[in-house]
């Protein structure tokens, strides 16, 4: 992935991943492309539909308790662990998980 392109999705998930509380919160978030499983289109973003799982930007490889929706990774349960981009050191109550920090159930 290009360096102008990471840097977007990076402040893209940034966004996306302050939205919401630490867990289990599906917020609206940038669209990029289609929308994630149980999200719908309204604008420039994708709204999650009642009962959607968490969404966030995929970068590479979702992190695990994620899969792989299109342009996004989604939650594999409606609670499922916030998750943030990695920058060196995941913090305190998160642990790696590829280009992402998962926080611990």
């Amino acid at each position: 992935m290009n360096s102008l392109l990471r840097v977007s999705v990076l402040s893209l998930l940034a966004f996306a991943t302050t939205a919401g509380s630490a867990y289990g919160d599906a917020t609206a978030l940038p669209r990029q492309g289609s929308c994630p499983s149980n999200y719908y289109s309204s604008g420039d973003y994708c709204v999650p539909n009642a009962g959607a799982r968490p969404a966030i930007p995929r970068i590479g490889s979702c992190p695990s308790h994620y899969y792989s929706s299109g342009n996004y990774c989604v939650a594999t349960d409606v609670g499922g662990p916030h998750a943030m981009p990695r920058h060196g050191s995941c913090p305190s109550g998160y642990y790696a998980s590829g280009d992402y920090c998962v926080a611990n159930r």
